[in-house]
């Protein structure tokens, strides 16, 4: 399923100027197909899954407890564009709210209070833990904005990438400067979590059912649009990237787990073309896994 004529099927369902890592598994039989799967590349706020789990892994040890509420207050908020980085006023939340808001729509504020509990160290030692040492998570998103800004002169993610002269030169697209991942070792994360070995079983469904509740449809579910087939993910952004990862689940049995980065020339925030080639590609990866 690796050889040369899968990953051109792959590579041919990508926008003009895009390119892309892509690996899919199949969660029952870990057959596996992929576009360079093993390349580290920058994941941004796919990051907030490795820090779920690590909050899960925390709380079935007892070290954290996930109805503690917190209050979050308006001043000293991680910067975003959904949940809290954009209310008026203090909220209260139990960490388990927060960590529904992190992975739901993305938002940077909850995921930046739940790394001041966490700790970005433990995620990695969590990680390691799983046997996916691969996946590094080397910052906040409040650190990982300020990397951008002092990049580009910018004043937060918006100005900075409008900012952006040479993609090159910022250390937020440095896969060894900041959180970075290869595809496979996102799916083996995605197996994981279906397969109950991520954390307790009632934690793994916690976890799941979080990433069925993703509210973006424009990238990897854009690819499989029936009502009877279920993709649960994770999206990211960073100028010139756009990500995907999830699982997607057939009601007739099939389940795969897929991993779409890509890149493209461009760090416009709106590229429909390049959003949609992830479903695109993505619906390719598991039409090959399925035969």
């Amino acid at each position: 399923m690796s050889g040369r004529s899968a990953a051109d099927r792959l590579a041919a369902g990508l926008a003009p100027g895009q390119r892309a890592w892509i690996h899919a598994r199949d969660l029952d039989s870990d057959r596996e197909v992929g576009l360079d799967p093993d390349r580290r590349v920058p994941v941004a706020s796919i990051a907030k899954l490795a820090l779920l789990v690590a909050l899960h892994r925390l709380a079935d040890a007892g070290e954290v407890d996930l109805t503690a509420q917190t209050t979050v207050p308006v001043a000293g908020r991680t910067l975003g564009f959904t949940g809290l980085s954009v209310l008026s006023d203090p909220a209260t939340l139990s960490l388990r709210d927060l960590s529904l808001l992190m992975i739901t729509v993305s938002d940077n504020a909850a995921a930046d209070v739940l790394f001041g509990v966490v700790g970005v160290a433990r995620v990695g030692e969590e990680l390691a833990a799983l046997g996916l040492p691969g996946i590094a998570v080397r910052q906040t998103l409040r650190e990982m904005f300020i990397m951008l800004n002092e990049d580009t002169g910018g004043a937060g993610p918006a100005d900075a990438a409008a900012r952006m002269s040479d993609p090159a030169r910022l250390r937020v697209l440095d896969p060894d400067l900041t959180s970075s991942a290869s595809p496979r070792d996102l799916t083996a994360l995605l197996a994981a979590i279906w397969r109950d070995e991520a954390a307790t079983p009632a934690a793994c469904a916690e976890m799941r059912r979080a990433l069925g509740l993703q509210v973006w449809p424009h990238r990897l579910a854009s690819g499989f649009p029936s009502d009877d087939v279920r993709v649960s993910g994770k999206t990211a952004t960073l100028p010139t990237m756009r990500h995907e990862i999830g699982v997607v689940e057939y009601p007739a049995g099939g389940r795969y787990a897929v991993a779409v980065l890509t890149q493209t020339g461009s760090p416009a925030p709106t590229q429909p073309g390049a959003d949609a080639a992830i479903g695109t590609v993505g619906r390719t990866a598991v039409e090959l896994l399925r035969g």
